[in-house]
Parts: structure tokens; sequence; C-alpha cells
């Protein structure tokens, strides 16, 4: 039996994404607020997914080697290797680029944006520009905490 997997309480300012979070906006990435690390947790990992999009699984961020911070400030700038506003890592989303890319819904629906962020025991060696694959299996076995937040976006 592996070992349990602590929680980490993940929120962001609203259920509902602002406009400047999606592709009416300016396509920012939101401010996520993470609390309840352990003294062992030495980097994060956050993968945005939209379930509304073809695949169960679509990822629309991926961020990596993020020390563990409060608050996960938004507009990270769409490049591999962050400096500001945070040092992160980021790799390619499903739709081919780097970085966040927000909900777009079509005309009169409502599209879900998950956020699962993991705590880590150690920086990942996982080069800019990784898919989610990878990601997964970098983070196999380095897994300290877990916790995910959910929200919407209507047109």
């Amino acid at each position: 039996m592996g070992s349990e997997v602590a929680k980490l309480i993940v929120s962001l300012r609203s259920a509902d994404l602002p406009i400047w979070n999606t592709c009416d906006g300016a396509d920012l990435s939101p401010e996520l607020r993470v609390q309840g690390y352990t003294r062992e947790t030495r980097s994060l990992a956050v993968f945005a997914l939209n379930p509304f999009e073809p695949g169960c699984s679509f990822t629309t961020w991926l961020l990596w080697n993020l020390p563990p911070t409060s608050v996960i400030p938004g507009g990270i700038p769409p490049e591999g290797v962050v400096t500001a506003p945070v040092p992160a890592v980021q790799g390619t989303n499903d739709y081919g680029t780097l970085g966040w890319r927000g909900p777009c819904p079509p005309a009169g629906e409502t599209h879900q944006c998950l956020f699962k962020v993991y705590g880590l025991d150690t920086m990942l060696d996982l080069p800019a520009g990784a898919g989610k694959h990878a990601l997964i299996e970098a983070m196999r076995g380095h897994v300290l905490q877990f916790g995910d937040t959910v929200a919407m976006y209507s047109r």
C-alpha cells in the first residue's frame, strides 16, 4: 500500500472565471490560492482540464517546478521557462501551445475548468514544453499532496 497523500486546499477568487481568463478577454492564467503545505513539499505541479473539450482529460495548462506559495499569481506569461511573476516551467497544452489557454465555449454554453494542484517532494527534471503524459510520468513517486477546485465560464 502506498503512502497517504495529504490534502491541499485550492481555491479561486470566484466560482466563475473572469472574462480576462478566457478567450473573450486577454486569456491570462488565473490566480490560484493554495494552503496546507507540509514541510516536505518542495515544488508544485498544476494541471488545468476542460472536460467539455473533446477527450475527457483535455489539458489547458501544465505548470511545474513552482515553489510552494500561498498564491499562484495570475497572468503567468505563455513561455516555457518563467522567472516572473513566479519561477516555474510550463508544458504544451492540448491546443499545442505553451502556458494557459482559457475556456472558449460556444455561445449559450458553459464550460468547466478543473484545476488540479500537486505538492511534490522534489523539483522535476523535465524540459519546458513537455506534454501531460511526460509530466505525469515525472511526478510518479513524488506526490505528497493533492487538491483541486473548479471554475465555470459561460458565453
